[in-house]
């Protein structure tokens, strides 16, 4: 049964957004709505102009009979910029100083817009697509990895300082953790990360880096690659960071129980590049 073009272009844009990164052909589109493929070729021609006009992502066509189209989800500057300076207004709120210097923020990244939006823009930074897996540590960091990985159609992996028999069988390292300076543990399944893999970490907050270089060093014992870090939030206090290639959205620090927030480097870093 033929399809209109107004119906053809609802379920075209509902379907490729919820398959982010996964070639679709144009014969799949033609049968599914009983159209030419050249029909198609103009819906897809459509919404690529849309999906950019919009800052939605790229609509990617290849050509060929083994061809069709991809979409890699990303976000405009004014976006991306808008989002960062209602986050910084969000983190400011009063009550938001916990003591050690650490600032609140779980109420924000329970958000299923906030957590969208995040992982939405730490996604565009890697829209070419090399990335295998998404790493965090359990717990704040989940959330943020689980919508990193949807937007870039890839497994996450969840690190534990706690070996869970429920893992199996377990791959371990000890760091020094840059913020307490003690040495411990974390643990990740060995089913969890294929050899040779292309990872991303993420993480909710980055103090000194530790926990971070910990995992640097877990995915090392797969014989894998950490080919970027992103951050939600990183401390402003803290000059000897342990990392130094990352990418954060806000910088937080707190100056007489006062929280004070101002963008990260992901604006000038990504953006700087267009």
């Amino acid at each position: 049964m033929k399809v209109r073009r107004s119906d053809r272009l609802i379920d075209m844009t509902r379907y490729l957004l919820e398959r982010p990164h996964t070639l679709v052909s144009l014969t799949f589109f033609a049968t599914r709505y009983g159209s030419a493929k050249s029909s198609i070729s103009e819906d897809l021609t459509i919404l690529k102009r849309t999906f950019q006009e919009r800052g939605t992502g790229i609509l990617e066509t290849v050509p060929g009979a083994a061809g069709g189209a991809r979409f890699i989800p990303g976000i405009s500057e004014e976006e991306a910029i808008l989002f960062v300076r209602k986050m910084e207004t969000a983190l400011t709120e009063e009550n938001r100083f916990l003591p050690g210097g650490y600032v609140y923020m779980s109420d924000l990244l329970g958000q299923p817009d906030v957590l969208r939006q995040v992982g939405r823009i730490i996604a565009t930074e890697y829209q070419e697509g090399a990335v295998d897996a998404v790493m965090t540590v359990a717990t704040k960091g989940v959330p943020i990895a689980q919508s990193v990985a949807s937007f870039l159609n890839v497994p996450f992996v969840i690190v534990r300082h706690d070996s869970q028999i429920t893992e199996g069988s377990t791959v371990s390292v000890n760091y020094v953790s840059g913020s307490s300076n003690r040495i411990e543990k974390m643990a990740l399944s060995k089913r969890s990360l294929k050899s040779g893999s292309r990872v991303l970490v993420v993480d909710d907050y980055m103090k000194a880096g530790g926990t971070v270089r910990g995992m640097q060093s877990l995915v090392k014992e797969f014989d894998s690659t950490v080919v970027g870090i992103s951050v939600f939030a990183e401390g402003a206090d803290t000059e000897d960071k342990v990392i130094e290639d990352y990418t954060s959205l806000l910088t937080v620090g707190v100056e007489n129980e006062q929280v004070k927030v101002a963008p990260g480097n992901y604006l000038e870093k990504i953006f700087s590049k267009k």
